[in-house]
């Protein structure tokens, strides 16, 4: 039987399964990641992370293309199995684990540049755990209208891309957030070709508050379900209040979500705007999995 040493950890609820790849031979099929992702008969998680040196996957050279430095590559599947093309908590899980296995030295102050199919990432340790360049961002010009059960009536969404797609809708109140049913898939129309990950947001009262904006969240993640955090998610959310609030809003902003707490902070660049993710990321336990087949 095929056995997989792992790792599991998370980042404000937001829970994975890392295994380590050197050489890039271990890649998993799409029922052992669902095997794996199952919270009754395996580890259970949101996610599979491969720890995978970019010189071994078509991806990671493009990284390397990018970036010389890029030497890993954040190899990530949804729970159904599907490939992903950023996670915000899951690279900030990525760089704990690197570090915490002693992969990388990564000292206060210095970058760590990981690939990803959203492009090559930069990380750096802080006081909150790690800081993520999420990159540039764009609001998307498609209009949707958003469905979901506990809401009476289908709202207007904002299409957000931060490497992957994203529909944030805005709620009135608190207690919109919390009698929405995210068992059931919200519904978008138009449907989106690739799908999307669809965040509820309500801003706080106020807003803003010595120059930070505070909202709260809660997600729907496509080729997951509702999670407890999502860290694209959580950037969108940010960025799509800030469309709303207008040219004076903050770009500093804490978004709760029922994980806990993450910081998103838009700062300029050469190249345009980027967006910036902080937040705590940990290791809970290692083991051994046989798979059942």
């Amino acid at each position: 039987m095929k056995t997989l040493a792992f790792t599991k950890g998370q980042g404000t609820g937001n829970d994975f399964v890392l295994y380590l790849d050197l050489d890039g031979s271990n890649d998993l099929s799409v029922s052992q990641v669902v095997e794996l992702c199952d919270r009754r008969f395996g580890i259970g998680a949101d996610g599979v992370i491969r720890v995978v040196k970019s010189a071994h996957l078509a991806e990671g050279a493009q990284a390397l293309a990018e970036e010389p430095t890029a030497e890993w590559f954040m190899d990530y599947r949804n729970s159904d199995g599907s490939v992903a093309e950023m996670c915000g908590n899951g690279i900030r899980v990525f760089a704990r684990y690197l570090t915490e296995k002693g992969l990388v030295d990564l000292v206060e102050g210095k970058v760590l540049h990981v690939g990803t199919r959203a492009g090559v990432k930069d990380i750096q340790k802080n006081k909150a755990g790690f800081a993520v360049d999420m990159g540039r961002w764009k609001p998307e010009s498609n209009e949707y209208l958003v469905s979901s059960h506990g809401i009476d009536v289908a709202r207007p969404g904002q299409g957000i891309n931060v490497g992957n797609p994203h529909v944030v809708v805005a709620l009135a109140e608190e207690t919109e957030l919390q009698n929405l049913d995210l068992n059931r898939e919200p519904r978008l129309e138009p449907k989106p070709e690739a799908g999307a990950n669809i965040e509820f947001v309500v801003p706080a009262e106020p807003l803003v508050t010595n120059g930070v904006g505070k909202i709260s969240m809660r997600v729907f993640e496509r080729g997951v379900g509702e999670t407890m955090s999502c860290g694209t998610g959580v950037v969108a959310a940010a960025l799509a209040t800030r469309l709303w609030a207008g040219s004076e809003a903050p770009n500093q902003w804490t978004v709760e979500v029922p994980g806990g707490t993450l910081g998103v902070r838009m700062f300029p660049t050469e190249e345009g705007e980027h967006v910036g993710l902080s937040g705590p990321a940990e290791l809970s336990f290692e083991g051994t999995y046989v798979f059942r087949s």
